[in-house]
């Protein structure tokens, strides 16, 4: 796991009380980075800042934001913004305490820890508990990075974490014709339905599923980086069937689907997946420790072959996937 680093400082005031605190991401992301490059030699595609009236190329420290409205445009420079008071505040209002079961997750934006800043940490402590024993989260107020924050303060373990909110009119409303129409239900498609739902139940492990792109990603960069750039997709990882176009197909009476798949999984057919083992750039070449796309060697253009694709190595065998939770 990275160092953790606080990327705010305030505190969080409710009535006279004070707790001074600091903001950490609560995420991270590990998706395997990617750049442009240009398909005939491998050169890096770079974006520059240019400006239209001069031609030159901007540094960002020279660049500032902009309003137009069409006819007019106003500039609006880092101290216009440092200016404003909402920008300034370093204080997390709490606005009100409302049942924790009435945040509607589809307003739940980005996650944040708050650690405790001071000598003492009771003040936060006691906030704490009062929202555990209570069952409360706090809708709370504040500014990050030049935007006003609305967010749910709530207990998570022993620490307090922020999750801001959309605000309401950022949350579409869903209107679907199809679902307008009277649907009829019987009792046997919703016991049947309720069966498959037995047969799959199990206890949320997060660290029982893990991201297969990525993984085979990985496994793609580094058996490119032993082959010399000689392997494609699918030579790694073998074809893989067309997509079904839709027409044609059988069309499955709903009560035997979830038949079939009550069925299925009463038999066995849904296991559950092994443990994910830790974390690690595995190359897809057998005994191959190298990290992937980094160093010199992912810089390197592949020299370009005529015609004829090159077939897969043996040394960069296909790695089995763990067995993954079924959709229902």
């Amino acid at each position: 796991m990275s160092v953790m680093r606080s990327i705010w400082k305030g505190a969080i005031t409710f009535g006279l009380v004070n707790v001074p605190v600091k903001l950490y991401s609560a995420t991270e992301d590990h998706d395997v980075s990617l750049h442009q490059v240009h398909d005939a030699d491998g050169g890096r595609i770079r974006y520059q800042r240019k400006c239209e009236i001069c031609g030159k190329v901007v540094d960002y420290e020279h660049i500032d934001k902009a309003y137009d409205d069409g006819d007019r445009t106003v500039v609006i420079t880092g101290d216009d913004l440092k200016s404003l008071p909402e920008e300034r505040s370093r204080e997390i209002d709490v606005l009100e305490f409302v049942p924790s079961d009435q945040i509607d997750p589809i307003m739940l934006d980005r996650s944040y820890f708050l650690e405790p800043d001071g000598t003492s940490p009771k003040a936060y402590v006691l906030l704490r508990r009062t929202l555990e024993e209570t069952d409360r989260t706090a809708i709370v107020h504040f500014s990050l990075r030049q935007k006003t924050r609305l967010a749910a303060l709530r207990v998570r373990g022993d620490v307090l974490m922020l999750q801001t909110l959309l605000w309401d009119d950022e949350v579409r409303e869903a209107r679907f014709p199809a679902l307008e129409k009277q649907t009829r239900i019987s009792d046997k498609e919703l016991d049947m339905s309720s069966s498959l739902v037995d047969s799959l139940s199990d206890d949320f492990e997060p660290a029982d599923f893990s991201d297969d792109y990525q993984e085979e990603l990985r496994q793609l960069i580094d058996a490119k980086l032993e082959e010399g750039e000689s392997l494609d997709t699918d030579a790694t990882f073998g074809e893989k069937p067309d997509d079904d176009d839709g027409e044609g197909g059988e069309v499955i009476d709903l009560m035997e689907a979830l038949r079939q798949s009550v069925e299925k999984n009463r038999s066995g057919g849904h296991r559950k997946p092994a443990k994910k083992p830790a974390a690690s750039s595995t190359s897809a070449s057998a005994g191959s420790t190298k990290p992937a796309a980094k160093g010199p060697a992912a810089k390197k253009p592949a020299a370009k072959k005529p015609a004829a694709k090159k077939q897969p190595a043996s040394s960069a065998p296909k790695k089995k996937a763990a067995p993954k939770k079924k959709a229902s």
